[in-house]
């Protein structure tokens, strides 16, 4: 059995990549131990907890406690249900502060994700956490990164080199594809916040999709070919594309994980019961 520390920001993370790999790795007779930059018990994105917000009635009494939307982007009930038991769990109600976390005594450092830019970018632009990975990667600690957890490994710089940890591995991430589609639905539906899903945004003269997460961590590596995603017509790959299907306990068909020996990725909470198991078996071999 292994130890794992997870660092989360004191807001707005995702539900599902956070309580269900913490499920995932306690049913699985691992430790885990959470840091966040307070050193008092997170809060994660309440939209991707209720799905209520994302729809164009969200702020009116009475019909914006009905999502429509958001049912759909929200945490499914596993992952609802998984975060209500974390919530009360000692280990997530007494987390240590970013700057008391280390990787001695770790076994594998996970990085879960979330978008809303008023608490991830705290996490991800944070030079405590990004020497954290850095460390975990020089030290051998297995390292597991989902979604925007990629960017902050991609951010990570090794002094030794000069380039970030991820250069001369293979990963994915939030793809551009799924993160194009949830914003271009929601900059609708929830016009007073249009870019509510994007984290970073894109300056003037910058492409269109050159901050997402995908464009910024293929330029992390050494080769954009090191950047995975699922080809088109292999097994499942409609299951694993649309958005819209989530792997479960049983079922690991939607999931896309990639395996690169001591550092695990995948793109979102739809894989996140493939990914926190991958980690889980490589702790025990």
């Amino acid at each position: 059995m292994g130890t794992v520390l997870i660092p989360i920001p004191d807001r707005d993370f995702d539900p599902t990549e956070v309580a269900v790999s913490w499920r995932v790795l306690r049913d699985n007779g691992h430790r885990v131990v959470f840091a966040t930059e307070s050193g008092t018990a997170g809060v994660a994105d309440d939209i991707m907890v209720t799905g209520r917000g994302l729809d164009v009635w969200s702020a009116l009494p009475v019909l914006g406690a009905v999502p429509v939307i958001g049912l759909a982007l929200r945490a499914n009930k596993d992952g609802r249900r998984a975060y209500q038991d974390m919530l009360r769990a000692v280990e997530f109600q007494h987390p240590v502060r970013w700057t008391q976390a280390t990787v001695d005594g770790i076994d594998a450092l996970l990085l879960p994700g979330g978008h809303r830019a008023r608490g991830m970018r705290s996490y991800i632009d944070s030079g405590v956490l990004q020497r954290l990975v850095v460390d975990a990667f020089a030290g051998g600690v297995m390292v597991a990164a989902i979604c925007h957890g990629v960017l902050l490994a991609a951010r990570s710089i090794d002094p030794a080199t000069g380039r970030s940890v991820l250069y001369g591995r293979r990963t994915t991430a939030l793809t551009w594809a799924l993160e194009r589609t949830a914003w271009q639905l929601t900059r609708v539906t929830r016009c007073w916040d249009p870019n509510y899903y994007r984290t970073y945004v894109e300056e003037l003269g910058q492409p269109r999709g050159y901050m997402s997460v995908q464009s910024e961590v293929t330029r992390a590596l050494k080769s954009p070919t090191d950047f995975c995603d699922v080809i088109r017509g292999t097994p499942h790959w409609l299951l694993k594309t649309s958005g819209m299907v989530r792997d479960s306990v049983t079922d690991s068909r939607p999931a896309f994980v990639v395996d690169d020996g001591s550092y695990l990725s995948a793109r979102w909470p739809g894989d996140t019961h493939t990914f926190a198991n991958m980690l889980s078996q490589k702790l025990r071999a």
